[in-house]
């Protein structure tokens, strides 16, 4: 074969390579789930328990708790549950950001599909797999494990969630933080389907 032969079919193969792993199957992200609502639930309201396991009666308000010696407030809810327990999209939406900080270790930032809130989840043991920036996720959709990465007590795995109401500029690491308390409290139970197709 020519030179020229070779170069466009190594060409060829690598294009088929990019766009293949480019192109992962959704499923790929974990198992969905099923949500039973009450006919009283509203899009706002549009929301899971993040993490596979807990029941509302499970979580505490920890909202306003002081951290850091007392100087700052937490701004988000603690939900405890054993290290590599499923980390689910609490809504439908975009990973924004995956970053990975001093205080909250392996973290997400997904934004809404409306991008008018941010989802923070922190002290992720790890990612789920093929999770990248600028994914869309479904609500239920794994996209992580409970840890202990950042400045989490090694002994104590729980997901750091917090919501924020994005400023017009739609900085990840900026908005006005909401309470997830009362919205995670009358949230639907998630039901796992692992053949689930998508």
């Amino acid at each position: 074969m020519r030179p020229y032969v070779w170069f466009l079919a190594i060409s060829i193969v690598a294009v088929i390579i990019v766009a293949a792993a480019e192109k992962k199957p959704s499923s790929e992200l974990g198992p969905r789930t099923s949500v039973e609502r009450s006919s009283t639930t509203t899009a706002s309201d549009n929301l899971i328990i993040p993490v596979d396991g807990i029941t509302a009666n499970r979580l505490k308000s920890d909202f306003n708790d002081a951290r850091g010696g007392g100087f700052r407030v937490h701004h988000a809810l603690d939900i405890l549950a054993p290290r590599g327990t499923p980390v689910r999209a609490a809504v439908a939406g975009t990973i924004r950001k995956l970053f990975v900080s001093k205080a909250g270790g392996i973290t997400i930032y997904q934004f809404d599909r409306d991008e008018q809130k941010c989802y923070y989840y922190a002290h992720l043991d790890r990612y789920s797999d093929f999770l990248r920036e600028g994914q869309k996720v479904e609500q239920g959709d794994i996209i992580g494990y409970v840890g202990t990465t950042g400045n989490a007590p090694a002994n104590t795995p729980h997901l750091h969630f917090a919501i924020m109401i994005l400023p017009p500029t739609k900085e990840w690491w900026k908005g006005d933080p909401i309470d997830p308390y009362p919205l995670l409290v009358k949230a639907p139970v998630a039901t796992t389907h692992a053949s689930a197709p998508r």
